[in-house]
């Protein structure tokens, strides 16, 4: 399959040419064929060829922090009835999931397809387990990966969104997720919520050892504390030779220390190969990206919640969320805006597969060169920051060298 008329990260009209799932040859738009190359194929038009009317080629996104089955997109719109603080949201949401007005398969799977159709192929998907919910929204979020698993690459992790320590029997049930089919296991703020990091990191890190599977703790405890629990997390990862294997989600509060902590907190990042994940939310510390991406700190971006018992905000499409990332970083460089659009893709890439290099800069544009795996957005845009800003709906995805939805629909 070739894919003409296209301009990679905004650069001149090319063709590609797809074999095998992977970007076996790229040229520039309108060259022929040398006579050495008549197997090549680049004169002759396929069925399956794809025509880019000459929009911007990049790579597809990788949301790496959702929550999909809290998802309420697709649904009317109800107020928000949630209270202040990680527990007391946990138990709004628990005291309303079940009550949508359509059950939670049809819903995850819905979002999902949504999701797809806007230019995400890569999806890390927290399901919540515990004492309430068992594995039902675990199951929620296994069957929407099975219905668009030639659409997306899902991974899911197991989340004790509840805390492993305050409810009987909540060990239990994450494990009994890992068994079930999850592929990452979670914690979450193990000084706040739990009140005894040593414990509750020893549970989610002995169930990763004996699983053999990444971890992804979701991080929202404030400054030196923060910093305390990221410190236990990274002394974890290199005690048990995880690195690439662990992420820290969130973690706002530990980049509002001096220079000297901010600096010393990244190398530790990096020496570690620990990843961290992104919402960019409003009214919080920034990360520092320019330092993390100097470093090859792995960060991703995702959308968190999706419009549901949390918050109102996330409508499935990452590209808004880059233009989120852009600007609550103040970014207005189109080097620093087109950065943005790498984290929201091959940054995110390379949490879910390790084997993907890190970025090396905030000038690195992977993704798009021979030999990577040919999962594409084509958009309009006169270049990467103008669709950012603009984020129009002609747009054409593929999954694995294969068109998967275009102007905004599911193909």
């Amino acid at each position: 399959m070739w894919i003409r008329n296209v301009r990679p990260w905004g650069a001149e009209l090319s063709d590609l040419r797809v074999e095998d799932e992977r970007i076996v040859e790229v040229r520039r738009s309108g060259a022929t064929d040398d006579p050495g190359e008549a197997g090549a194929g680049a004169g002759t038009r396929h069925t399956d060829d794809v025509d880019g009317r000459g929009r911007l080629l990049l790579p597809s996104f990788a949301d790496v922090h959702v929550h999909l089955d809290s998802t309420r997109l697709g649904l009317p719109f109800r107020p928000h009835t949630g209270g202040p603080g990680v527990w007391t949201m946990m138990l709004d949401d628990r005291a309303h999931w079940r009550e949508a007005e359509v059950g939670i398969v049809e819903r995850v799977a819905h979002t999902l397809g949504l999701m797809v159709a806007r230019g995400t192929t890569r999806v890390r998907s927290f399901a919540q387990v515990d004492v309430d919910a068992g594995l039902e929204r675990l199951e929620a979020v296994l069957s929407a990966r099975e219905t668009h698993r030639d659409r997306a690459e899902v991974q899911v992790i197991a989340f004790p969104q509840a805390g492993l320590l305050r409810e009987e029997g909540s060990p239990q049930v994450l494990e009994d997720a890992l068994r079930a089919g999850a592929d990452v296991v979670g914690g979450i703020d193990p000084c706040t919520l739990d009140r005894d990091p040593v414990r509750h990191l020893d549970i989610v890190f002995g169930l990763a050892e004996r699983y053999g599977v990444p971890v992804d703790v979701h991080l929202h405890e404030p400054g030196d504390l923060g910093r305390f629990s990221a410190d236990l997390i990274i002394e974890r990862t290199l005690a048990l030779g995880m690195q690439g294997n662990v992420l820290i989600s969130h973690g706002y509060g530990l980049w509002d220390g001096t220079e000297s902590q901010t600096q010393d907190l990244v190398e530790r990042f990096a020496e570690a190969d620990v990843a961290t994940a992104t919402v960019a939310p409003g009214g919080r510390a920034t990360l520092p990206l320019e330092l993390m991406a100097e470093h090859g700190v792995r960060v991703g971006l995702g959308e968190d919640g999706q419009r549901d018992y949390w918050s109102p905000y996330g409508n499935a499409d990452m590209l808004d969320r880059t233009w989120q990332l852009a600007f609550t970083h103040g970014f207005r460089r189109d080097e620093l805006v087109e950065h943005a659009l790498a984290v929201a893709s091959r940054g995110g890439a390379s949490v879910m597969d390790r084997s993907l290099p890190r970025l090396s800069g905030v000038g690195d544009r992977p993704g798009l060169a021979v030999g990577d795996r040919a999962d594409l957005l084509l958009v309009a845009g006169d270049t990467p920051t103008a669709a950012v800003m603009d984020r129009l709906p002609d747009r054409t995805v593929l999954h694995r060298g294969r068109v998967v939805a275009d102007q905004l629909q599911l193909v």
